[in-house]
């Protein structure tokens, strides 16, 4: 079944790569659903940082992806591809995708749609994707934190940490986590941190050494990457994992790896966006089994800073490329 679908759509393009006055708005024609797909008239759109990665021309899409940037999105199914049992036309959904999401339809494949959490909004739905999918599957899978066990989270009040901070606490796991301004150590702290760590004023190793008897922690989630690895190896426990999913203090670094077999350390990390569907359909069906009933009862929630309309994505840009958000920010598309 298929709705009557206009010729063209209102996107955001980056007209070339720089900095976020380079997303504008721009007319392109109405996508279809290929075998697999399903198309999606988008009401919100999340807002990641692999968008500004992407917009400087520093993440390119996959072979095949969109070339507009949007990794998620929560809006309704308005047309099947072929071999499409799973839903139906009139479907309220949230989406991961390669790309495409800052548009008013996109496609999306069928096993990367999650139906909305009960009691959850639209808006609040858009916040999920990304950040969940992430966090279950390198905390979670490659992680393979334990109940009991210590989660150390840099950027706690990012997407990605508020989301970790919760998930860990909620599945009975202990939380450390660090942030880079004063005004985001409560905003941790309350939604279930047992201790923020300011970097900016004090020493993160110590800070965690003092907090766990130097003990150490059991896993360590971290998109920093650079001068904190070496750090993060003298915080782990014995047989402690570190997971990587960004390097935003470079990707390349001396490393002393003696830590690593005394302790007998585990060190991991993924990307998401470039892996097939069947990586990402078993992630989907764990996080709506394991996770969208702590949404619906309201024991997890998405974090949202600030909704912006769709034409106004290049502030949304920039309060991301700012810090100064606590969460999700998003793009209302409809």
């Amino acid at each position: 079944m298929h709705l009557k679908l206009p010729d063209c759509m209102t996107v955001i393009e980056i007209t070339e790569p720089g900095g976020p006055e380079r997303l504008a708005p721009a007319s392109r024609p109405t996508p279809r659903p290929t075998a697999g797909e399903v198309l999606i008239q988008v009401a919100v759109a999340g807002v990641n940082r692999p968008d500004c990665l992407q917009r400087q021309g520093s993440y390119p899409p996959p072979p095949g992806a969109s070339d507009i940037p949007g990794l998620e999105v929560a809006g309704t199914i308005v047309a099947l591809g072929e071999d499409v049992n799973s839903w139906s036309v009139g479907d309220e959904v949230c989406a991961l995708l390669t790309g495409g999401g800052y548009a008013e339809y996109c496609v999306a494949p069928a096993p990367q749609c999650l139906p909305i959490p009960a009691g959850l909004t639209l808006q609040q739905a858009a916040a999920l994707p990304e950040t969940f999918f992430t966090v279950w599957s390198n905390v979670f899978d490659r992680g393979r934190l334990q109940p009991g066990e210590i989660l150390l989270v840099h950027g706690g009040a990012s997407g990605i940490g508020t989301t970790a901070i919760q998930l860990a606490k909620a599945l009975g796991s202990r939380v450390l986590t660090t942030v880079g301004s004063t005004d985001k150590v409560q905003p941790c702290l309350d939604l279930g941190a047992e201790q923020v760590i300011h970097y900016g004023e004090e020493d993160f190793v110590q800070a965690v050494k003092n907090a766990t008897h130097n003990r150490g922690v059991d896993v360590i989630l971290d998109m920093v990457g650079g001068d904190y690895v070496q750090r993060n190896l003298s915080l782990l426990a014995v047989e402690g994992r570190l997971v990587f999913i960004a390097f935003l203090r470079g990707a390349k670094m001396e490393l002393n790896l003696a830590p690593v077999m005394m302790k007998r350390l585990t060190i991991t990390g993924s990307t998401l966006r470039a892996r097939p569907v069947a990586d990402k359909a078993p992630i989907a069906q764990a996080l709506h089994k394991a996770v969208w009933p702590l949404l619906s009862n309201g024991t997890v929630r998405p974090i949202i800073d600030r909704i912006f309309p769709l034409a106004e994505a290049a502030t949304a840009h920039t309060l991301m490329e700012s810090n100064r958000h606590v969460g999700k920010i998003l793009l209302q598309v409809a």
